[in-house]
């Protein structure tokens, strides 16, 4: 068990890393001045944080009591205490993350379906409270499960199972909807109206949007989908080895979703990846000429 820690500790020191620096990257990046739509900035920069702040606390405390785990040193109150923070900050940030993914998919379903409704309903006031209520519902859910000894199984697993159901539905009808675009698309280049230009470009902007975030959806339930699979799997079969293992991989793989959301909006959002690369351009040393 302990090469299987120590490996574990060695990938989650370097992610802590990359999690921190790309983020804290993407974040400059969004404050940016971007031709993307405003809530999607902002629905994108709350999940930022959330990540940043799993580069910045989960993952130390993570590391944290791995070592304590190696050194065999679970029986004192700074492991407790440990274990204590890591379970509510976890809480905290993966809840904020799981609302946030949500809230992303909701937004670009409505986009697709209100069309020049959309910038009607969907306020930028409205969007910042949503992301308020967000953060508030997320550490209420933390205090929860501090007070609840079985709070994963009574509060967690059922919150992240109407998540995963809900984004699924979401993009079940956004796929419909794209489809539906493109044909739309389509008929009006063949009319190759003058008039029409104007829709087509935006027709396509909201499909690539929808697009890029759907990649953000399916890492993120490429990530967290294992840890809850396995907990439901250990309550029915019980704890062994093995499992035990298993859960120290599907952590360090819900930890990772942190540095790749990141890589995510750079590869499938053309704007984000020009704004950060000037970053970098601006922050790395140039050779002399």
């Amino acid at each position: 068990m302990q090469p299987l820690l120590i490996v574990n500790c060695v990938f989650n020191a370097f992610f802590s890393f990359t999690a921190i620096t790309l983020n804290i990257v993407t974040i400059i990046a969004l404050r940016k001045p971007l031709t993307i739509p405003r809530a999607l900035k902002i629905f994108l920069l709350s999940l930022a944080v959330s990540d940043l702040g799993v580069g910045l606390l989960v993952q130390p405390l993570y590391i944290t009591r791995l070592v304590m785990m190696i050194k065999e040193n679970t029986q004192t109150l700074y492991f407790e205490i440990t274990l204590n923070s890591l379970n509510a900050t976890a809480t905290f940030l993966s809840c904020a993350s799981f609302f946030g993914v949500v809230a992303l998919t909701a937004d670009r379903f409505l986009a697709l379906h209100l069309h020049l409704r959309y910038q009607e309903l969907v306020t930028h006031k409205r969007v910042v409270a949503v992301v308020i209520s967000i953060w508030i519902i997320s550490a209420m859910l933390m205090l929860l499960s501090m007070w609840i000894s079985n709070a994963f199984g009574i509060i967690l697993v059922p919150v992240e199972s109407v998540c995963y159901l809900t984004a699924a539905l979401f993009y079940f009808k956004i796929y419909l909807a794209v489809r539906h675009h493109g044909n739309q698309i389509h008929v009006l280049q063949a009319q190759l109206a003058q008039n029409n230009e104007g829709d087509i470009a935006s027709a396509a902007r909201e499909r690539k949007a929808a697009v890029g975030t759907f990649y953000v959806y399916l890492v993120f339930l490429i990530c967290y989908l294992p840890s809850t699979c396995l907990w439901i799997i250990r309550r029915s079969a019980g704890p062994s080895t093995m499992l035990s293992q298993f859960v120290v991989y599907a952590n360090t793989l819900i930890l990772l979703n942190s540095s790749l959301n990141p890589l995510i909006y750079s590869w499938k959002m053309r704007h984000v990846r020009h704004a950060i690369m000037e970053i970098l351009r601006n922050i790395l040393p140039h050779p002399h000429q």
